[in-house]
């Protein structure tokens, strides 16, 4: 009976090994996640397109990996294009007021997306919809560019997706046509053209929209003249101006933090990997037979630090040293703004004021009551228990709302 026991462990570490191999011989699937990462060669990553634009424009050309409304706010002078490409990309209210505001100053906007956001749409009087090829074979969408200088009677294809996402409404007194898409009947004659990608002025500036996005990945690119149609979508924008790329809204990841993904993305490592873990397996299995003492359960030390933190306020109270307590928590709250909303506290002023307002869910004048209470408490020589009470409420009340309780 052993010995049977035996040659089916056998067989089975046979088979398994010859499972391994197999695998480890068969050729790599290949990745066609819609990442958008500048860093990525897979097909729908946007590695092509960024050495295109780095040497067709140079140092013109500034990566931006912040969130709009944070890299807009900055405080720096920004001024030229801002170009965002994504399969989906949605702002929010206050990040696309911002944006706005930015362009309609003389700037411009690029915004590449099969989706976008409702707000946005009524904005400019757009609306989409989605055109589909059918369930015939060997159907393709046929992008095209209008302009006499662009235009080319073949068309760019494209036959990776089923459908395209066209506006079905624009303002024409507004709106400028840049490019087109249709499918081809199975008769061969060609759809009606429907606009995928317009021009509006925006104030002092200018807006660009695509439905297709993936006119910038690898894949549309590298595939017979298609490069040409994004080098003509290029055409337009300005490049005597800086041009913001953003690395922000993008479906994948710009870098890995995980170790296993080196591991897990290597095929030799992977193996390795995989092997150690069978035979860390095979050790349980056969090894872990053995009897152990039984180990002792050691329980954990309490946590001392909130009995600790109510002894020290409570000397401090007894002693009447309201002053000490104040300025305490002053430093805590200053400490609070500092690591939870990351802002910097040097040098309080009224944009300062404005910026921490609008990321803690406050009023500007609350925040400046607060602020002003601060500065007449560190000023003063003496504090009653009242005024230590009014900055102790304030300043709950400031994280309530900024947790939006």
């Amino acid at each position: 009976m052993v010995k049977k026991g035996r040659v089916y462990i056998v067989i089975a570490i046979f088979t398994l090994a010859l499972l391994m191999l197999l695998q480890y011989n068969s050729d790599k699937e290949i990745n066609w996640f819609p990442s958008y990462v500048a860093q990525h060669k897979i097909p729908y990553g946007t590695y092509v397109f960024n050495d295109i634009v780095n040497k067709t424009f140079g140092e013109k050309i500034r990566q931006v990996t912040v969130p709009p409304f944070e890299f807009l706010n900055e405080g720096q002078e920004t001024e030229g294009t801002y170009f965002f490409a994504n399969e989906n990309i949605d702002f929010g209210e206050s990040e696309l007021n911002s944006l706005l505001d930015w362009t309609s100053k003389g700037n411009t906007l690029f915004i590449a997306s099969r989706q976008f956001e409702e707000v946005f749409l009524d904005t400019l009087n757009l609306e989409i919809s989605n055109l589909y090829s059918g369930f015939g074979e060997g159907q393709k969408q046929f992008h095209r560019l209008v302009h006499p200088k662009l235009k080319t009677e073949e068309g760019y294809s494209f036959e990776k997706d089923s459908y395209a996402t066209f506006l079905n409404k624009i303002d024409t007194l507004k709106t400028t046509v840049i490019g087109t898409v249709d499918f081809f009947n199975e008769d061969g004659s060609a759809q009606e053209k429907n606009f995928n990608v317009v021009k509006q002025p925006f104030g002092k500036g200018e807006i660009y929209l695509s439905t297709f996005p993936k006119a910038f990945t690898n894949y549309f690119i590298l595939q017979e003249s298609n490069k040409d149609y994004t080098a003509g979508l290029l055409s337009y924008l300005d490049g005597s101006r800086t041009i913001y790329i953003d690395n922000y809204y993008k479906s994948g990841k710009a870098r890995y933090t995980s170790p296993m993904h080196i591991f897990l993305n290597t095929k030799e490592f992977k193996w390795a990997y995989y092997i150690a873990l069978i035979g860390a397996l095979l050790y349980v299995v056969f090894e872990g037979k053995r009897k152990q003492r039984a180990i002792p359960v050691v329980l954990p030390l309490k946590n001392q630090t909130l009995a600790f933190t109510r002894t020290i306020a409570d000397m401090y109270f007894e002693k009447g040293e309201a002053q000490a307590i104040s300025e305490h928590k002053i430093a805590y709250f200053m400490e609070y703004i500092r690591s939870h909303l990351y802002m910097g506290t040097e040098e309080p002023n009224d944009e300062f004021y404005r910026n921490l307002a609008s990321r803690s869910n406050q009023t500007v004048d609350d925040v400046k009551a607060l602020f002003k209470l601060m500065e007449r408490i560190k000023k003063s020589d003496s504090l009653a228990d009242s005024e230590l009470l009014k900055l102790n409420t304030l300043i709950e009340n400031f994280k309530q709302k900024a947790y939006g309780k």
